[in-house]
């Protein structure tokens, strides 16, 4: 098979949609195998059976919860066993989180932030990176946001997850690299991605989702919000060898926004 990730095996978190359903769908057209995973087991499953219809025997669904760790040690398993390896990890699973001043924030939606966007990705790292080393060319790539590289009020728990998971990233990427380089890892950081993860602000635009949009695009300088191929396609480059002595890195997709 061609492609620019023949032969490699991906495992996606929060893969249902959004994002994480455009990764897959793009590795699995550039030759790789993928192993998508989500709370919403119909969801992935019928993403896997979209993929086979045009790439058979390519995709493989697992219902995963990225806080437990139990779940991650039987997920990668599965995964390994029915992929015949594993050699890409992305950490896509994400949630928003409320608009709330910091004054006002709770204990409870701080730790739920934590524990799905950054606790989720320590968990990842820490039980693929055998296989992954295995693989001899091992990718980790997790997606963090333009968030966690700019502040916003009223967004503190999600600033906070996404920038422990930038500069965690990097730590790892060390670390991998200390072992033998096997194994590199990269943080990606959309702006706004038309995903659902954006209806938050469309609540606020009081349903109307081509106003909230507008609005948002006002401050990118290419004056739109994103796909979620703009965000796959780096992610192909990633994980595949054409990026191989790239590692620590973060990779903004954002309209140009933090460019002022």
């Amino acid at each position: 098979m061609s492609g620019r990730v023949a032969g490699k095996s991906a495992l996606i978190t929060g893969a249902a949609g959004g994002l994480g359903q455009a990764m897959a769908r793009m590795l699995a057209r550039e030759g790789a195998k993928v192993a998508v995973t989500d709370l919403d087991l119909a969801g992935a499953e019928a993403l896997a059976a979209s993929i086979n219809a045009d790439h058979p025997g390519q995709a493989f669904a697992f219902r995963h919860d990225v806080t437990d760790e139990a779940d991650w040690v039987r997920v990668v398993a599965d995964a390994v066993a029915a992929m015949g390896g594993l050699s890409v990890l992305i950490n896509n699973a994400g949630i928003g989180s409320q608009l709330v001043f910091a004054e006002h924030d709770t204990l409870e939606n701080w730790r739920k932030v934590q524990a799905v966007n950054l606790e989720s990705v320590m968990l990842g790292c820490k039980h693929a990176m055998p296989h992954l080393r295995a693989s001899g060319a091992g990718s980790i790539i997790n997606i963090s946001s333009i968030a966690g590289l700019a502040a916003a009020p009223g967004m503190g728990a999600y600033n906070a997850t996404k920038a422990a998971v930038w500069l965690y990233t990097k730590t790892v990427a060390l670390e991998a690299a200390k072992a033998g380089g096997a194994v590199r890892a990269n943080s990606v950081h959309p702006v706004f991605i038309r995903t659902p993860i954006l209806n938050l602000f469309v609540d606020r635009a009081g349903g109307d989702e081509a106003l909230a949009h507008e609005k948002l695009a006002r401050g990118i300088p290419l004056k739109r919000i994103g796909e979620p191929d703009d965000v796959a396609y780096l992610v192909i480059y990633l994980a595949s060898d054409e990026s191989k002595f790239v590692t620590g890195s973060e990779f903004k997709i954002d309209g140009g926004m933090t460019a002022q």
